[in-house]
């Protein structure tokens, strides 16, 4: 092995070790077989990688389910209706709030943190609905999570619905879905396919157009600007026909 390693390095002058001659033809003919692939390689590589990324990601990532209920603002008798919208956008905002949650994780006894982590709240901006959504890695916990918040807004609004004029009321409760929300791996394979091949496309143009700014500056590196004609004549520059004897 150490006559092998002798034979790929040499000494320098210096006496730092450079690659020996079989060491740079090696690296040569890597190079030439580089420049025989088509311009645009990068594009079929990326795509494949991109592909294999969205498998890798579809099959380890856990399915995620989400399930949805909905509360409604109901005007109390002699109230103004239209009020109702701007409450529902009010209720929307502190539905996932401390106090919401806290009743949830109290009355219903939910973690607070998959509370926290797994329900937002969604408003409609033309009807007083309240779209209470859970996420989780079990269908039976969303479900849970969306019918807990729910019910806590509506208990804490209704305290106050004697002020406001209007009470909650859950519409529809949240039910355990049977197919998750997360994309399957056929879809996370397809994905990461569009994004590789998008980025190997930009990395192809990039290297055309690289190579188109460098074409022309190769072409001008071997042209020798002719002298000046006023130094020409002052002798301090000899003519092209004298340089040339």
């Amino acid at each position: 092995m150490a006559e092998n390693m002798r034979k790929e390095t040499a000494t320098g002058r210096d006496g730092a070790t450079v690659p020996a001659p079989g060491a740079w033809r090696a690296g040569g003919r890597l190079r030439a077989r580089l420049r025989r692939l088509p311009r645009w390689w990068p594009l079929p590589l990326c795509a494949l990688l991109g592909a294999a990324a969205g498998a890798s990601y579809g099959l380890l990532e856990p399915p995620r389910y989400t399930a949805t209920s909905y509360v409604v603002v109901v005007p109390a008798k002699g109230s103004d209706p239209a009020g109702t919208l701007g409450l529902a956008q009010a209720y929307g905002r502190v539905a996932t709030g401390g106090e919401v949650l806290a009743d949830a994780h109290q009355a219903f006894g939910v973690p607070i943190a998959a509370l926290r982590g797994g329900v937002r709240a969604v408003t409609s901006p033309d009807a007083p609905m309240i779209e209470v959504t859970g996420t989780a890695h079990d269908p039976r916990t969303s479900a849970k999570l969306a019918n807990a918040v729910a019910r806590s807004l509506t208990r804490t609004a209704n305290d106050t619905a004697a002020r406001t004029g209007a009470a909650l009321l859950v519409l529809s409760r949240a039910s355990a879905p049977t197919d998750p929300a997360s994309p399957s791996v056929p879809l996370s394979i397809g994905v990461g396919g569009c994004a590789g091949g998008l980025l190997g496309g930009l990395l192809v143009l990039v290297r055309r157009r690289e190579r188109q700014q460098a074409e022309p500056s190769a072409g001008r590196a071997g042209v020798v600007p002719a002298p000046a004609p006023a130094a020409a004549a002052s002798g301090a520059v000899p003519a092209a026909g004298e340089a040339v004897r």
